[in-house]
């Protein structure tokens, strides 16, 4: 049994936990969490803080095999630094691996947090086994951990996987900083634009659509309420969900014909409304995909479902502790 240890920063929350895998299984200890302070030192201060606690909870003497930090990007997972990401601000060139690594003593890898999902799912959820491997994120935004040869790939400079700033249409909604961008049509913050463009088109054609009969809603419509709207079978709300599944399709088929995995799962939003988006993203990933790249590829929800932020931190630290980065 290895114990790891796991710590999450957010921009509103952050998280230590203590997970013990054995066996290519994970079972998760302790996790405590806490809102993010108003500086990066206090953060780490408070995240080792945490951990120390934690780690009492197992005995005097535990000590993790390995320390894993998931952090939304854009950062420097050679070098430890946080770049300024857009949800923390102040974080510039903040280095956050030494100070813990310093403070534990242990191997300590710092991750994005789509390559943390990856990593979880990859060695205990439903891409577990595999090498050729895709985490695909569809929540807050769009982006891609990727499993290439039995290893984490994260490109030249950490920006591998960024597949939500890829434009899939000269126009739609916006995303990642680009109208029409995968990101766009795939996200929380994308279905929500996609509704709110989609009832403006009625409303200004004189109708008054159930999900949005005036301009007065139009800033209350998110994803979440579309897609109650769309599973009570509101037309306006699936013809959203058929919009963004077809997108969907289209950025499987590119990333099954570009990288050819056996495996591409998706978290967050298509684990919460498989049943709506399943039929046209499929639809569309049979049309566009190369069929022999396709055939030996499965496409499947997040196994860790909305728990996965709990466990992405935790194979970060296995991870490190087998020294693969």
């Amino acid at each position: 049994m290895k114990l790891l240890a796991g710590l999450d920063i957010g921009g509103t929350k952050c998280a230590a936990s203590i997970g013990a895998a054995s066996d290519g299984t994970i079972e998760l200890l302790e996790k405590k969490q806490f809102p993010t302070p108003s500086t990066p030192e206090e953060t780490i201060i408070c995240l080792g803080d945490t951990l120390t606690e934690l780690l009492a909870l197992q005995g005097s003497d535990a000590v993790p095999a390995g320390i894993g930090i998931s952090c939304g990007g854009p950062l420097d997972s050679r070098t430890g630094l946080v770049l300024s990401p857009p949800n923390l601000p102040g974080w510039d060139n903040i280095d956050v691996v030494s100070p813990i690594r310093e403070r534990f003593g242990v191997s300590t890898l710092l991750q994005n947090d789509a390559n943390a999902c990856a990593l979880a799912e990859w060695q205990w959820g439903a891409g577990k086994g595999l090498d050729q491997m895709i985490f695909l994120t569809f929540g807050t935004g769009m982006g891609a951990g990727l499993v290439l040869n039995g290893k984490l790939y994260a490109g030249t400079n950490d920006m591998a996987g960024e597949i939500g700033h890829i434009r899939m249409a000269d126009d739609g909604p916006g995303g990642y900083g680009k109208t029409g961008s995968f990101e766009g049509f795939c996200s929380g913050g994308g279905i929500a634009h996609l509704a709110q463009l989609e009832a403006l088109k009625r409303l200004q054609r004189g109708e008054r659509p159930p999900l949005c009969p005036s301009l007065e809603r139009l800033p209350y419509l998110d994803a979440r309420t579309v897609g109650k709207a769309a599973e009570g079978g509101d037309e306006l709300a699936l013809a959203v969900m058929r919009q963004t599944g077809e997108r969907l399709g289209a950025g499987l088929a590119l990333l099954v014909d570009l990288l050819n995995p056996q495996c591409i799962v998706i978290g967050s939003i298509y684990g919460r409304q498989q049943s709506l988006l399943q039929p046209y993203a499929m639809a569309k990933l049979k049309a566009e995909a190369h069929p022999r790249a396709l055939a030996a590829c499965r496409i499947e929800p997040a196994f860790f479902g909305e728990q996965i932020g709990d466990y992405a931190s935790l194979s970060v630290a296995l991870y490190a502790s087998a020294d693969n980065h």
